[in-house]
């Protein structure tokens, strides 16, 4: 076995992979690019091959140099994204080349236990995950919801919210805007930048990969979940609402909606994705619906050259930056001006 290195975005030999593996939408050249047209990063895929040159195993990564220091992301802005491996050989010959550049290499690992088991990795971080199996019928899968999840959908019915899917781009900026106010209002944290979910409708809307469903209450935007489609699941990736209207249960109907379309579609999973270990209010309403948990495992390689002060001072300012910019007098349009400024530098 050898290990050569490609683009993920346009190599067969990576396409090849990730329809051999099981794999997530962060393994799709669609989301990649999505990554690579918004930030700028150069993204690459190291590879496994055989003597006949045929792919068997497979990481994609980038590398980062910026005020937080040099460091490898295997990848940026992903809730998961599992080494396409089978055995400890095939991990130690992908991490042999990564660790050898003498910088931080960091991943996040749900499915794949490989690289949980490599003694030079150290876990720094747990998130939560939650998925629902789609197979069993709908009346099945209705009646298996948490009571209260059942309750809250009922009721958002009888409130009268419309659920449409997103036509165009403007309705995406409607989506755009909530998720913005809830970063800010609600975690004190800036938003990504609009061109990110541009890009993202760009190369899965557009494509028919994807859909934002929106609440509408009176004809007002209350509430929506931009999802992801890849392979057999529906990921539901970004989740906004207007705070004022949470009473009317909107986030409920959204989800139950989600998993009908998932169904219609034909598909058997549906990914809830990424939830951070204290997050109780968003882990409750996630496990209303699912029929799975488990730990997604942050993992980080650390070369023993020490931190240099610069990027101590940097990792001390970026959260002094986003007090200051999600402080509630400060106008949504600075807000948003400043993450389009600072998110890539979180990566």
């Amino acid at each position: 076995m050898s290990v050569i290195t490609v683009d993920p975005c346009s190599d067969a030999r990576w396409q090849t992979l990730v329809h051999k593996y099981p794999s997530s939408v962060f393994h799709s050249a669609e989301w990649m690019r999505v990554l690579t047209d918004t930030y700028g990063f150069d993204i690459q895929a190291h590879l496994v091959v055989g003597a006949d040159g045929a792919p068997q195993a497979g990481l994609p990564f980038c590398r980062i140099s910026d005020l937080r220091g040099e460091r490898i992301v295997s990848l940026p802005f992903c809730d998961y994204l599992d080494p396409l491996v089978e055995s400890a050989e095939q991990w130690n010959l992908l991490l042999d080349q990564l660790v050898a550049e003498g910088v931080p290499v960091i991943f996040r690992c749900l499915h794949n236990p490989v690289p949980l088991t490599n003694g030079r990795l150290q876990e720094f971080k747990r998130a939560r995950w939650h998925g629902i199996d789609l197979r069993p019928d709908l009346d099945t899968l209705w009646m298996s919801l948490n009571g209260a999840a059942r309750r809250a959908i009922k009721k958002a019915e009888q409130n009268h919210l419309q659920i449409v899917v997103a036509e165009d781009r403007s309705m995406m900026r409607a989506f755009f805007e909530m998720h913005l106010r809830v970063r800010k209002y609600k975690y004190q944290l800036v938003a990504q930048p609009y061109r990110f979910f541009e890009n993202i409708w760009h190369h899965f809307m557009e494509a028919q990969r994807g859909m934002v469903l929106l609440a509408l209450q009176e004809g007002e935007v209350v509430a929506g979940i931009v999802f992801l489609r890849w392979r057999d699941t529906l990921f539901y990736k970004f989740n906004a609402s207007v705070l004022t209207n949470l009473s009317y249960r909107p986030n409920d109907l959204l989800v139950w909606m989600g998993i009908q379309q998932a169904k219609a579609q034909g598909l058997q999973r549906f990914d809830f994705g990424l939830s951070d270990w204290d997050q109780a209010g968003l882990l409750q309403y996630k496990r209303k619906f699912a029929s799975e948990e488990r730990t997604i495992h942050f993992l980080e390689y650390t070369p023993n050259n020490g931190t240099a002060p610069y990027v101590q001072q940097a990792r001390a300012l970026l959260p002094q930056l986003t007090d200051l910019f999600t402080d509630e007098t400060v106008p949504d349009h600075i807000t948003e001006k400043a993450g389009d400024a600072l998110y890539r530098f979180f990566a």
